[in-house]
């Protein structure tokens, strides 16, 4: 296969594009070849609830998706040019596929819950079920300014050093703006576009180095410049929740997902354990041994 330049549309056209009732609407280009909504659209329509919120939430994973299914499509077109649907390995594969993909679709049907599954009431005695056990952990939301510095380079750790103590001889300034400093000095750029924001962690997931300074800090104070194996970094602390017991609308969303994956479990395997006894299977267990002998 001729090696090919893959140009995505943005995420936001990708998106809108799911939504027009033109199915000619170009997604992509590869190279010379125009990939049309119609192509695309039939794996987003796919999609569990909780795959598109997956890839909704992380724009990278969705251009990486797409751009495997638009790879695996022009393999396929290879594939069929070159006649190898036509073999007899091809063929049995594609019988069992089939098979396979026919009876867990209907299992699936059958197992599936009603869109108002679980109640309100369901849900509170579920989580009054599970109350104490429920205890989230102590958690911090944190801000970092980065300076890269890897080690082993004696000149780069001087300079990035000088840059972190300017760095925090900044943020010790009366009207010291963090999310500012961070936004222009920060070599980590993704935080930096936040101000320099992590977002929420678990006490008990931050590294250690880090963890040890942070701990014992209150809302809005810095540490001062950490040494890590790549680099400094300046971490803020934006906000702390101490350990506590989940309430309800913390964790409503979650629980619903888990009483509804346990339903769907409970009617399969009861609907497969009805199957079984209607359809007894007797089977030869030397005659069987043999065969993966054979």
């Amino acid at each position: 296969m001729k090696p090919s330049v893959i140009r995505l549309l943005t995420l936001a056209t990708l998106c809108a594009a799911t939504s027009l009732s033109a199915q000619d609407a170009v997604i992509a280009r590869v190279g010379d070849s125009e990939i049309k909504i119609e192509q695309i659209k039939p794996f987003l329509t796919g999609l569990t609830a909780e795959e598109k919120a997956a890839l909704e939430s992380n724009p990278a994973l969705l251009s990486q998706t797409v751009r495997t299914l638009i790879l695996q499509e022009i393999l396929f077109k290879e594939a069929l040019a070159s006649g190898w649907d036509k073999s007899p390995e091809v063929i049995a594969q594609l019988d069992r596929l089939r098979q396979g993909a026919i009876a867990e679709s209907y299992i699936q049907s059958i197992a599936k819950v009603p869109a108002g599954y679980p109640t309100e009431a369901e849900v509170q005695s579920a989580y009054d079920a599970r109350k104490d056990s429920l205890l989230l952990p102590k958690q911090l939301r944190l801000a970092q300014i980065y300076i890269a510095a890897p080690q082993g380079d004696k000149d780069a750790d001087e300079k990035a050093k000088t840059r972190i103590d300017a760095v925090a001889k900044s943020l010790k300034a009366s009207g010291s703006d963090f999310a500012a400093i961070a936004r222009d000095e920060s070599e980590e750029r993704e935080s930096a576009s936040r101000g320099g924001e992590v977002g929420w962690i678990a006490e008990a997931s931050i590294q250690p180095e880090i963890r040890a300074k942070v701990s014992s800090l209150t809302k809005g104070s810095t540490t001062d410049p950490i040494r890590l194996g790549d680099g400094w970094y300046v971490v803020r602390v934006l906000d702390v929740k101490d350990a506590h017991t989940a309430t309800l609308p913390e964790i409503k969303d979650r629980l619903v997902a888990a009483l509804r994956t346990e339903r769907i479990r409970q009617n399969r395997e009861a609907y497969l354990a009805k199957i079984q006894q209607q359809n007894p299977v007797a089977l030869d267990e030397l005659g069987l041994t043999k065969l993966l002998k054979n």
